[in-house]
């Protein structure tokens, strides 16, 4: 008999959502920022309909400011401030007891959303991160680091594909805000220039 294939399922009971140091410091410096900001406002509204647990990092926030003010993190289950690159620290490692998957969005792609993603698989939780989501301050590392996180056994997907995995079903009480939602930030996900992700592997 072979052995069960891992397809990267996800399940609103076991999943948890992870916003990296999206701060006002990077503001001018991270290529399509407000793209990245606009993804992130999506989650920050699925969260909150699918009841999915929200963990926020602030990198070393004295010198990189907080979140940016159009992104409400009032509802996350915690908001940390870090020093380490990786968010995977043992306060976020704490609240994510019995997840067994992520989403994973912020910057900078090649730094600290590359080093949580490689903790958290190394943790066996499985990983997912927003291709509409990430972004560096130059535009080369963010390939690159999709490709290496898929190589160690990420999945890199999109917040919509995401949302409805996690629905599953049209017929599921959460369908209409989510599809909703959807409709309400298909503009901005029309203009979303971080869609250049392309497999090596």
């Amino acid at each position: 008999m072979s052995a069960l294939r891992n397809v990267g399922r996800v399940h609103r009971s076991t999943t948890a959502f992870l916003l990296c140091d999206i701060q006002e410091r990077f503001r001018s410096l991270i290529w399509q920022y407000p793209s990245v900001i606009a993804t992130a406002q999506k989650m920050v509204a699925s969260h909150k309909i699918l009841d999915v647990p929200l963990i926020v990092t602030e990198h070393y926030p004295k010198a990189f400011g907080l979140t940016v003010p159009e992104i409400d993190v009032s509802s996350a289950k915690v908001n940390l401030s870090k020093t380490k690159f990786s968010m995977y620290i043992p306060e976020v490692k704490k609240e994510l007891k019995g997840v067994k998957s992520v989403v994973l969005f912020g910057i900078e792609s090649h730094v600290c959303v590359l080093q949580t993603a490689l903790d958290l698989l190394e943790d066996n939780i499985d990983v997912h991160v927003l291709a509409d989501g990430v972004s560096s301050i130059n535009q080369s590392e963010v390939e690159v680091a999709l490709n290496r996180i898929k190589a160690a056994g990420g999945y890199v997907t999109t917040s919509e594909s995401i949302l409805f995995q996690l629905v599953g079903d049209a017929t599921d009480e959460k369908f209409k805000a989510i599809s909703k939602l959807v409709k309400e930030t298909q503009e901005s996900t029309a203009n979303n220039k971080l869609f250049t992700f392309k497999s090596n592997i």
